[in-house]
Parts: C-alpha cells; sequence; structure tokens
C-alpha cells in the first residue's frame, strides 16, 4: 500500500533575498537526498522513532499507542485481525518495517515523498497526509521553525499521524539548526539565522542565510560590505553546496584587527639564529639609515596594523594584504630602545583554505613584502633594499602568529547535518563554493 505512507510536507514561499545574497548572505543548496536521509536517519536512529513507536506510554501515543497501529484496539493487537489471524493459523509476525522516506521536491510549492497527492497552494495552505486522512496545516515562516501543524479531525486512521509528526518535527529541527550561534574564540561569535522562506527547486532546496557578527560583549559588528554581487555557479544534481561569502573572510580579519591580534614585536629571541636581527646586519643593507648608533646592538620591529586586511577571492586564489607600519628600532637588553626609522609595508599573503565538518580552515604563507620609507631620524635611504631582510623575518616570526590566532576558522552554517569535510573546494570571485556529494 504505497499511499499509506505517502506524505505531503508543504510550506509556502517567498522568492530569495538576493541584495542581501549578493553582499553578505551565505547560500546553501541542499540536495533533496541529503534530506531524505536525514529524515530517514532521525526516524530510525532518533528519540523520533521513540515517539513513532508510541514509547510515549504515557500518552498513549504513536503506533504502539492505546489507538495506534499496533496498539490496543489495533491491526496488530489483541482482538485485532491480525490476531485472530494468529489464532488460526499460527502465523507470527517476526519483523516490522519502518517507512522509507523518499522526497520528490515540488519547485515552488514543497515537499512531497513518491504516491502523495498533488501539491497546490500558497503560503497557508492546507497540508494532507495521502492515504491516511490525517491532515496538518503548513505555514511558512523563516524562524523559529520552517513548518507549523495543527491537529486535524482524523488523528486515528491507523495510528499514522504521529510519522506526520515526526517528519514535520525532523524537516524543523534540521532547518532550525542553522539559527546559532558560532563560537570565534576571543574575537566573539557569528549567528546564522535564515534571510528569506526556503526557496525550492525539483532537485534542492536553497536557503539564504544571514551572518551576524557579534563582539564577546555581544554586540552586533557591522563591517564593510563588498561591492561586487556573487555570481552564483550552478549546482550538479545529487550534491549539496555551500556558498561562503567574501563577506565573512573580511569579518574574521577585521575581528584580529580590531582586537590587536594583528600586531607584534619582533626580538631576536622570535626569529632563528640564522636570521639576521643585529645593528651589524642592517648597516650592510642601509648604513646610512644607522646614523652614530654602533654596531652589535640588538634591533626591535614593531608592526602595528591600524586597519581591517583586504582579503581577495578570484581567479581560484585567495590573498590577503595587511597594511602596517613597521618601527625599527635598536634593543638594548637592559636600556630604552631608540627609533631609528619607520616604514610603510603591505604585507601580501597566500591563504590555503581546508574544510572540515563545522569551519574552513585558513593557512597563510607569505608571497610578498613591499616596503617604502615613512620617516627616518638618520638620514633618508632607499628602503626596498631591506625587502628581503624583512621578508625573512616576517617568514619566520609573523606568518606563525596569524596561522595560530587564525585557528577559529571561517564559520560555516550548519545544515541538515552535511558534513563538508571532505568537498570539494572552489574559489570564484568574491565567494568559496564547497560541494560535497550526497
Amino acid at each position: 500500500m504505497p499511499g499509506l505512507w505517502s506524505l505531503l510536507l508543504l510550506w509556502g514561499l517567498a522568492a530569495p533575498c538576493w541584495g542581501l545574497l549578493e553582499t553578505v548572505g551565505t547560500l546553501a543548496r541542499i540536495d533533496k537526498d541529503e534530506l531524505g536521509k536525514a529524515i530517514q536517519n532521525s526516524l530510525v536512529g532518533g528519540p523520533i522513532l521513540q515517539n513513532v513507536l508510541g514509547t510515549v506510554t504515557a500518552t498513549n501515543q504513536g503506533l504502539l499507542g492505546s489507538g495506534g497501529l499496533l496498539g490496543g484496539g489495533g491491526l496488530l493487537s489483541h482482538g485485532g485481525v491480525f490476531s485472530v489471524v494468529e489464532g488460526l493459523s499460527g502465523l507470527k509476525i517476526e519483523e516490522l518495517t519502518l517507512p522509507q522516506v523518499s522526497l520528490k521536491l515540488l519547485p515552488g510549492f514543497g515537499v512531497q515523498p513518491p504516491g502523495g497527492p498533488p501539491a497546490a497552494g500558497g503560503r497557508g495552505e492546507r497540508v494532507v497526509a495521502g492515504g491516511t486522512g490525517c491532515e496538518r496545516a503548513g505555514h511558512a515562516h523563516p524562524h523559529p521553525q520552517a513548518l507549523q501543524h495543527a491537529p486535524g479531525p482524523h488523528q486515528r486512521v491507523l495510528g499514522l499521524c504521529p510519522v506526520v509528526d515526526s517528519v514535520l518535527g525532523v524537516v524543523n529541527e534540521l532547518l532550525g539548526a542553522v539559527l546559532g550561534l558560532v563560537p570565534l574564540g576571543a574575537l566573539g561569535s557569528v549567528e546564522f539565522s535564515l534571510a528569506t522562506l526556503p526557496l525550492i527547486s525539483n532537485q534542492y532546496i536553497e536557503l539564504d542565510i544571514n551572518p551576524i557578527v557579534k563582539s564577546v560583549a555581544g554586540d552586533v559588528i557591522d563591517f564593510p560590505k563588498p561591492r561586487s554581487p556573487i555570481k552564483v555557479p550552478p549546482k550538479d544534481d545529487h550534491t549539496s553546496q555551500v556558498l561562503v561569502p567574501l563577506y565573512l573572510f573580511s569579518t574574521v580579519f577585521g575581528l584580529l584587527q580590531a582586537n590587536g591580534a594583528l600586531n607584534i614585536d619582533i626580538t631576536s629571541e622570535l626569529v632563528p639564529s640564522n636570521v639576521p636581527l643585529t645593528t651589524t646586519d642592517l648597516a650592510a643593507l642601509v648604513p646610512e639609515a644607522l646614523g652614530k648608533l654602533p654596531p652589535g646592538k640588538l634591533l626591535l620591529l614593531s608592526l602595528r596594523v591600524t586597519q581591517a586586511p583586504t582579503v581577495t577571492l578570484q581567479s581560484k586564489k585567495a590573498t590577503v594584504s595587511i597594511a602596517a607600519d613597521i618601527h625599527v628600532l635598536s634593543y638594548p637588553p637592559k636600556g630604552t630602545p631608540e627609533a631609528l626609522f619607520k616604514l610603510n609595508g603591505v604585507v601580501t599573503l597566500n591563504a590555503h583554505l581546508a574544510p572540515s565538518a563545522t569551519r574552513l580552515h585558513l593557512a597563510l604563507s607569505l608571497e610578498r613584502l613591499r616596503v617604502t620609507l615613512a620617516s627616518s631620524f638618520a638620514h633618508t635611504f632607499d628602503a626596498s633594499r631591506l625587502e628581503e631582510w624583512l621578508s625573512s623575518v616576517v617568514r619566520v616570526a609573523y606568518v606563525p602568529k596569524l596561522n595560530v590566532d587564525l585557528d577559529v576558522g571561517i564559520p560555516l552554517p550548519k545544515v541538515l547535518n552535511v558534513n563538508f569535510a571532505n568537498a570539494a573546494l572552489e574559489i570564484i570571485e568574491n565567494a568559496v563554493v564547497l560541494t560535497v556529494a550526497s
């Protein structure tokens, strides 16, 4: 009786907010196979199954409840049809198999397993569980629940209404999982929420997710929005995607800068012995910068970042550009540091991306360092002669610190328990696309 198990879940839909998506939104496209697996797993392996089987005996609900399929008065109960057959023929029930949930997506309407009635109507239309006589009314809400239902007049037909309740509950629970805070350690947190109602095509559900950045104190931080829109690539069948916008990358680096995590004081203790950091080595490159300072003195490099770094995502490459003031001082072990000169520097780093189940991790490597002379307490000089030396210092002392600070990663919304740890990664203009096979 295929119609017996057919369920139609319907919610009203609204057009997605493309303006938000094009600037800051995280886009999730969840394949219908993932939704089907999530519902099936929750029915079979979670507390939903207990409700379906009527283990909540205090209310006598479910298939095993007093009015259920297997409960008192049901087909398999004492006095039921199967009970009489067993008495006459010795037939026994050895195994019961729960229904397999297989979904069909109806573009612009909702979700329908095979055998269910055709979908019709829009927001607030009635939802019918075909073949059960059990009715539900579906209403669309961006949050906190994507689906809601109200009791109908035929809840006792074969005790199958708990299945409807369970599937509705699973979809609500799974879609509601994106509504939460993702901590960023000492930097703050990112709250993901549905920006619009889900958009349904024939192969996937599309969620427009709004990331809200908050400080540790809980204050909303509004970073500048990218100007260029994101051109969303097509999705292959039987795959799920998450699109991570440039905005989230810029946000994480903006938080690092605002918290002072991008600043550093580099002394000889932070570099290996093969990296020179004394006035003797500096004199070999720009002797005019030392003035009357004798050789053999230790140096201190103080990097200060006064503006948020610039993150670029394009042409299958991710780069981070950090503008820094580099102060070079002599550093006597016992005494007051003496300023020598100040440089305007731009540190350009390659970002290597790797996804995990909940985050997109970054590892930085130095691509180049460019400096110009801002001021000198002795004589002016060509600062480009210092670039190779400074690059070696930054590579061994500054880049490792940045990678430690970036351990928080770029947060990903948790949608339908899709695991993106082994996802294929593609860098497009102003976004990163993670794709995983269903």
